[in-house]
């Protein structure tokens, strides 16, 4: 297949060279894992010391990777991206809440960015993490069939509420809703919900997504096992395909408690099991909506190719191909300009509040093997262009 992705006049297309020059400095920077140790470290004492340091953060890195501090700061950056034909999914990335107000306004926020979304077309997704919705120790007791008290079951049941509100409203409001995959510790009690949610509100096509980390063995296996009960029930299944964002923590954690790991042995097993979903779920798109959310070229190409092997639209809306704002944009800009259906991750919040998602990006850029190295051998690319 023609190696699209190299074309970097596309895939920077929008930027200015002010913004270029931005994105080879920041790339330079999350190249070096003493810089995010330092940077993360230095950046924590700022904002806890409540220095005045928030509006060099929102020149920087914030402005690079986030699409604003409200949804309709972030309407700028989504025409943008539009005029080239990629679409936007607003999240709202405050993370880390352990209140219940904190929890109702993270579903007043998603109900917002739902009715944003239903009057533009530019906007095809809401979404939301399940951790935004209600405490992650409370997830793990449910995941773990614990008994709850009689507290707790009432906190559940208000957790279960919200999802409930937020997936009627994407149904009423004919919006696509991604759940963000989590921790595999509070992940089971997730599922059970989100697989009621499309029992209810998939019956005629995808509206409710959830999320699959494939750097997890077992997850192939689980969407095989809901797609027979999907078959049975009689719903369609909406799916975000991603390779995983906790790796670390994982790992960390299995080895702490002498469990086996959820994590495959190697990057090379993640990657034939991402792979392995994707060309599940093609093949049965007929019940399936995908939204291959990936970074990886590879895996691009190997979708595009199953697309053109079966004789599938480019632009079947069964199936999104998903990037980060900020990164991989000779995949996002240049799947858009040959009419494949793309769509940018714009998160958005208090800057303050945001950092968390922010440092965790820095920290997974640092830790996957070639990412930074091929965005600034891009963005290099480009500015040598652009110079003759």
């Amino acid at each position: 297949m023609n190696k699209l992705f190299d074309n970097t006049q596309v895939a920077f297309s929008s930027k200015s060279d002010a913004e270029l020059k931005r994105a080879y400095f920041l790339f330079n920077m999350i190249g070096s894992q003493s810089l995010v140790k330092i940077g993360t470290a230095v950046t924590n004492f700022a904002l806890k010391a409540h220095l005045p340091v928030e509006g060099l953060i929102r020149t920087t890195v914030f402005d690079h990777f986030c699409g604003g501090v409200t949804e309709v700061d972030c309407l700028k950056v989504v025409d943008k991206l539009y005029i080239k034909g990629v679409s936007s999914v607003l999240d709202y990335s405050v993370e880390g809440k352990e209140e219940e107000a904190q929890f109702d306004a993270a579903l007043a926020m998603t109900l917002k960015t739902i009715e944003f979304a239903k009057e533009r077309e530019a906007i095809p997704f809401a979404v939301f993490k399940p951790t935004g919705f209600g405490r992650i120790d409370l997830y793990e007791k449910v995941g773990a069939k614990a008994n709850l008290s009689k507290a707790e079951q009432d906190e559940w049941d208000r957790v279960i509420t919200r999802f409930d509100i937020a997936c009627n409203a994407a149904f009423e409001n004919d919006v696509m809703l991604l759940i963000d995959g989590e921790e595999s510790w509070m992940q089971d009690a997730a599922d059970a919900i989100v697989t009621d949610m499309m029992r209810k509100y998939n019956k005629q096509k995808a509206i409710v997504f959830n999320t699959l980390q494939m750097y997890r063995w077992d997850r192939l296996a689980y969407l095989k096992q809901l797609h027979d009960q999907a078959k049975t029930e009689g719903f369609h299944i909406g799916m975000k395909l991603v390779r995983g964002a906790y790796m670390e923590k994982e790992n960390a954690r299995a080895l702490e408690r002498g469990l086996k790991s959820p994590i495959c042995v190697s990057k090379e097993a993640t990657d034939i099991n991402y792979d392995a979903a994707v060309l599940y779920m093609v093949e049965h798109l007929d019940q399936m909506a995908i939204f291959a959310g990936t970074h990886n070229e590879e895996s691009s190409y190997k979708l595009m190719q199953l697309l053109d092997e079966k004789g599938i639209a480019k632009d079947d809306k069964r199936i999104f191909f998903g990037q980060l704002l900020g990164m991989s944009d000779n995949i996002s800009f240049n799947l858009a300009a040959n009419h494949y259906n793309v769509a940018k991750y714009l998160p958005f919040g208090p800057v303050r509040d945001v950092m968390p998602y922010l440092i965790r990006r820095a920290q997974e850029n640092t830790s996957v093997a070639g990412q930074t190295s091929r965005e600034l051998t891009l963005i290099k690319k480009e500015k040598a262009r652009r110079k003759l």
